[in-house]
């Protein structure tokens, strides 16, 4: 496991290398001057002088390499470089709404795998019953579904029509501090929100694999030794369904974050996605590269992670891969 995972870290490496230049290659490709962009409405009546002068401060008139290169070695030392849009240190803005963007995805995900895995456990049980059937056809509407439509759709509901969760933020309107109850309470929606989004896949893999473990000899086997149906079904067959599921913890980390962007901002969450936008919107490259970064890490992590839990699922795979 530790072989494995160190040849995985050192992998990454060139490919977090390749992924920051690519970062700065689109960025001096780019039409979007971003010294107007950092100077706002007072860029309109600098002179040509002030805004060379700026564009020297930010370092941007220097070749891409050595931009890319600067922020390379920056990063290393812990200086991801100063977000113009935010008007502070890129590692703060990233600091101050990690933590939060890791809270929804980590609520959502788990709702995903314990909806998803229990549905696809009991609808396997009795293929072509009712649960079956209407749980199949909402995992296969559920997947064509869009996030942000989600999200509005239920902030219509619950907020607005019912009026029995809050509609978004991280704390109500009137409460300068923030309370467990409170952020727990403005959770709700954009996790759950954020985990049917996810919730079809782990469906349809539990489902198919505990089908098919099901049809197994050693399934048939403790059946006929008349073990309990629920000891066939949690004990063995869940196990064996549950490996194809374990490989989309890794590959559903892309979507997974894509999702996460739109969820946070219908409901105004305060986590990446503000940054990420408004970075995009204004051009900071300094935090958009931070942010593609960071993105790119959590889909190497969730790799590997999705292939030690298969290992460790089943031992006959091993970790020489």
């Amino acid at each position: 496991m530790a072989r494995m995972a160190g040849r995985r870290i050192l992998f990454a490496v060139p490919v977090l290398l390749v992924v920051t230049f690519g970062v700065f290659a689109v960025a001096d490709a780019s039409p979007f001057d971003p010294v107007k962009a950092y100077a706002g409405t007072a860029g309109l009546t600098s002179s040509q002088a002030n805004l060379d002068q700026l564009r020297a401060n930010l370092g941007v008139d220097q070749p891409l390499v050595t931009r890319w290169w600067n922020w390379i070695t920056a990063a290393l030392t812990g200086d991801l470089g100063d977000s113009g849009v935010m008007r502070q240190p890129v590692a703060d803005v990233i600091t101050e709404r990690l933590g939060w963007s890791t809270l929804l995805a980590a609520t959502a995900f788990l709702i995903a795998i314990v909806l998803g895995g229990g549905l696809g456990v009991l609808a396997a049980r009795k293929q072509g019953g009712w649960l079956d059937r209407c749980a199949g056809s909402a995992a296969y509407t559920l997947e064509a579904a869009p996030a942000f439509w989600l999200g509005l759709l239920a902030m219509w509901f619950f907020a607005l029509k019912l009026g029995v969760l809050p509609a978004g933020g991280l704390t109500d309107t009137d409460s300068d501090v923030i309370t467990f109850g409170q952020v727990a309470s403005h959770l709700v929606l954009p996790a759950c929100v954020l985990g049917i989004t996810q919730l079809p896949w782990f469906f349809l893999y539990v489902r198919q694999g505990v089908a098919d473990a099901l049809e197994e000899d050693p399934v048939r086997g403790a059946r006929a030794r008349g073990t309990s149906e629920r000891t066939v079904l949690f004990g063995h067959a869940l196990r064996s369904g549950m490996l194809p599921a374990l490989t989309l913890v890794g590959s559903r980390v892309p979507e997974l974050i894509t999702g996460a962007l739109l969820v946070e901002t219908v409901f105004s969450w305060p986590g990446i996605a503000a940054a990420t936008v408004q970075a995009a919107t204004s051009v900071d490259f300094p935090l958009l590269a931070a942010l593609t970064v960071l993105a790119t890490a959590a889909v190497l992590v969730g790799n590997l992670l999705s292939d030690l839990l298969y290992g460790i699922a089943d031992p006959r795979v091993g970790f020489d891969g």
